[in-house]
């Protein structure tokens, strides 16, 4: 037996259980699917990943958490719209560039509705109305500052309108925010037309527009921004993996091969679909060049709202 023959091989990525760390609260839609990628990513690497909610800060505890682990391919997470929005408001210094990109696999494009018997038609009727009357219509759909704020906002300022010509009203989310439309408490919910699904099918709320380039496939009778309006603005809540800067090339390359597996899995396109999740596959540096152009649209209007620090 030679020498070198008497030496044991390299052990191949990973050797060890990984973390998955999720930003956000257990039950919530991130907590959701990033449970779902770590039970297939197991069965896909051959050891456990192990989901660990770091909660708090608007997101910053968690996204931190995940920036700041040992670059070793063995703490990654779920990284979310948040992460280009929570600097410019002074929480944090960290953006997208600081995390290794493995893939985006899912987004979910805002849309703008309103109750069923609105007399408005088109998204244009909607901008014009805010335009002719400003402070007079309501809107509403999460907190203040939220991403589906930050829709409407940036929907307004493209118009070349004021973005608080349309008073925000928090709520907790699109839920209650699309209650308080149906109710007659708001005139506009911006948010995914996948949340207003059932109220849509209850022909109690109608959507207008979806402000993405293309329209939604289970909803083909709903423009885009652009068509309906002309507007050329579009915003997305998205999910994607990532892990801390400077991570193995061997390490990050075989995450993404197995994300990528996951992701095309009868399995998880069926969870995602069941569930209205948006599915969209952007990896590595499509991934980085996605979360820049987020960053600085999200920038664009959050100065514009003057929310950014």
């Amino acid at each position: 037996m030679t020498a070198i023959a008497a030496l044991p091989a390299a052990a191949e990525y990973p050797e060890r259980p990984i973390t998955l760390i999720v930003p956000w609260g257990a039950g919530g839609g991130t907590d959701a699917t990033g449970r779902m990628i770590a039970g297939l990513l197991k069965d896909e690497l051959g050891q456990p990943v192990n989901v660990v909610n770091r909660t708090g800060g608007s997101g910053v505890v968690g996204h931190s958490a995940i920036a700041n682990a040992a670059p070793d391919g063995y703490t990654i997470g779920v990284v979310t719209v948040e992460i280009g929005m929570m600097h410019w408001a002074g929480l944090t210094e960290l953006t997208g560039k600081d995390y290794t990109p493995i893939a985006l696999y899912n987004y979910d494009a805002a849309g703008l509705q309103v109750r069923a018997d609105s007399e408005w038609k088109t998204a244009k009727d909607v901008v014009d109305a805010i335009k002719a009357n400003p402070g007079k219509f309501k809107a509403s759909g999460t907190g203040q500052g939220g991403i589906w704020h930050l829709a409407l906002a940036g929907m307004l300022n493209t118009a070349g309108t004021d973005p608080a010509a349309a008073p925000w009203v928090p709520s907790k989310g699109a839920a209650p925010g699309l209650q308080e439309l149906v109710a007659g408490g708001v005139d506009i919910v911006t948010c995914s037309v996948v949340e207003a699904s059932a109220l849509i099918s209850a022909g109690k709320v109608k959507s207008l527009a979806v402000m993405d380039d293309v329209k939604l496939g289970a909803f083909p009778d709903v423009p885009t921004l652009k068509e309906a309006s002309g507007l050329d603005w579009k915003l997305a809540a998205w999910r994607g993996v990532a892990g801390p800067k400077g991570m193995p090339d061997e390490a990050t390359a075989k995450l993404s091969a197995a994300l990528e597996k996951v992701w095309k899995s009868a399995e998880f396109q069926e969870f995602m679909k069941g569930r209205g999740f948006g599915l969209v596959w952007k990896p590595g540096a499509e991934f980085a060049t996605w979360m820049e152009e987020s960053d600085a649209s999200l920038g664009t209007v959050m100065k514009a709202v003057g929310l950014a620090k």
